[in-house]
């Protein structure tokens, strides 16, 4: 006969009930990684379809100028007045970069902004505009809206699952924005850079964890997907020690110098020449537009029609040594082509296009430098004048590093960018997202004490009326027979 099971002891039933209790078995934790997976899969998904159509708009735009070179001069303005117009009411959060909405949304954590900032319509429509504003050849990048929408989804994807806190909705927004820009640029590591050193502004543990998770699940889709690729290919760029790094020296002068002074241009200050421009542009937004389509189309017959767009090809062309080069004067015509489409104020970013430019004036640069690889001056001006654009040396650094599937070159492009942000601080002493973002906020906080201004006084008038004293039946003002305290009736004071 068998003897009966033997019932489990006290001991081992505490450890099973410690291990589940456990907080990586906690319901909440698993629903907030559900969350995030999603999330990660939808916006990595979405950043390729952005991708993939932002090429084929851009390609329509190149068959459009196979019919002739004058016709975005027509249909250039048209567009981009269009936009603006589209974009003057609920749809204005869709204009710009976007990434100064996201960083805007970290620091005001109040819902109804971040619904205006971030909500669903925003994050649709900013993809849609910024492929019209591609279909007209508007020097534009899709890096920043990617931002933007990653942002948008995550923080809609959180929402759904429950996470309508203010401090989950900040860690949503920016697992959002890190994911978009390595989706976008199919390099994981810039993009966790990208949201400690611009979106954020800090490193916090709470963050990492939410960081990776999102960075790596869709950097896993964006493989499967595209495949492992480098943006503008392998760059084999090498740079000696010795007089070769006057290269350094010059790139990270002139290139943050020039970047330092787009972003002076685009940021518009309230003084001088440039606050003339933004008061024209805050008066007449849709004819202002329509003149900055105007004078992108008559750049790009002067550039025989290679400003267009984002700039992709010619940088690639640039950095990879092509025996066909946009021009010597590619870098500076890209540059004020990126400005005329920036004051527009159509929804579109500036990654891509400051890529180009860099790429331009490194290939300037090379011709003083007969000694050093022409490769390696314009893989150094690529990254030195985006420093000097964003003010995010770290980030510009790691981007152009895994653009090219370059580590030879980590001590110089980290020297360059350094040296072109401290150049660029001449022009823009505020990082130019930082600055556009401070705006956003200020603009908030002025409406917020307006607001509270307004119910002050009414309430005020509220109470005053509430002790103006009793009505008679007629609503006439009370008298002193209506039992109003006063010398004459003393009875009605007790």
């Amino acid at each position: 006969m068998t003897d009966p099971a033997k019932p489990s002891s006290p001991s081992t039933n505490t450890r099973l009930q410690a291990l589940l209790g456990h907080e990586f078995f906690a319901p909440h934790e698993w629903r907030r990684r559900i969350a995030l997976w999603v999330g990660a899969v939808v916006v990595a998904l979405a950043a390729i379809v952005f991708t993939k159509a932002s090429v084929w708009s851009y390609h329509l735009f190149q068959l459009i100028l196979s019919y002739g070179s004058w016709i975005p001069l027509i249909i250039t303005p048209l567009v981009f007045a269009l936009i603006t117009w589209g974009t003057e009411g609920r749809l204005r959060a869709t204009r710009g970069s976007g990434i100064p909405q996201v960083i805007g949304t970290l620091h005001i954590e109040n819902e109804s902004f971040r619904e205006r900032m971030l909500g669903l319509p925003i994050a649709i429509s900013k993809m849609v505009l910024a492929l019209l504003g591609l279909l007209v050849g508007a020097s534009i990048g899709r890096e920043g809206p990617t931002v933007h929408v990653g942002a948008g989804l995550f923080y809609w994807i959180g929402r759904r699952f429950g996470f309508s806190d203010a401090k989950a909705a900040s860690r949503f927004i920016l697992a959002g924005g890190a994911c978009g820009i390595a989706a976008a640029f199919n390099a994981p590591l810039a993009g966790v850079v990208f949201a400690i050193e611009e979106l954020a502004g800090t490193f916090e543990h709470r963050f990492s964890g939410l960081l990776l998770t999102a960075v790596i699940v869709g950097g896993v889709v964006s493989l499967g997907v595209l495949g492992n690729y480098s943006y503008f290919g392998e760059v084999h760029a090498t740079l000696p020690l010795g007089h070769a790094w006057m290269a350094v020296l010059l790139t990270g002068i002139i290139c943050g110098l020039l970047g330092g002074l787009f972003a002076r241009l685009i940021l518009l200050s309230k003084h001088g020449p440039l606050a003339y421009i933004g008061r024209l542009r805050a008066y007449a937004p849709v004819l202002f537009a329509a003149g900055c389509g105007l004078g992108l189309a008559l750049i790009g017959l002067y550039s025989k029609n290679t400003i267009y767009g984002t700039g992709y090809d010619e940088a690639r062309a640039f950095v990879q040594g092509a025996s066909v080069t946009p021009g010597a004067s590619f870098g500076i015509a890209k540059l004020i082509a990126n400005v005329f489409s920036y004051w527009a104020g159509i929804p579109g970013g500036i990654f891509s296009p400051a890529l180009a430019v860099g790429a331009g004036l490194g290939h300037n640069i090379a011709q003083f430098l007969p000694d050093v690889p022409a490769g390696t001056v314009v893989l150094l001006g690529m990254c030195a004048y985006l420093s000097g654009v964003t003010g995010a040396p770290l980030t510009s650094a790691v981007i152009s590093m895994e653009l090219t599937d370059n580590q030879n070159m980590v001590i110089p492009i980290m020297a360059a960018c350094l040296l072109a942000r401290a150049a660029a601080s001449i022009f823009s002493p505020t990082p130019v997202y930082k600055d556009f973002a401070e705006r956003m906020v200020q603009d908030f906080e002025h409406q917020q004490a307006a607001y509270a201004e307004r119910a002050e006084k009414a309430r005020l008038h509220e109470a005053s009326l509430l002790h103006a004293g009793k009505t008679s039946a007629f609503d006439e003002p009370a008298t002193p027979g209506d039992n109003t305290p006063t010398d004459e009736n003393p009875a009605a004071k007790s």
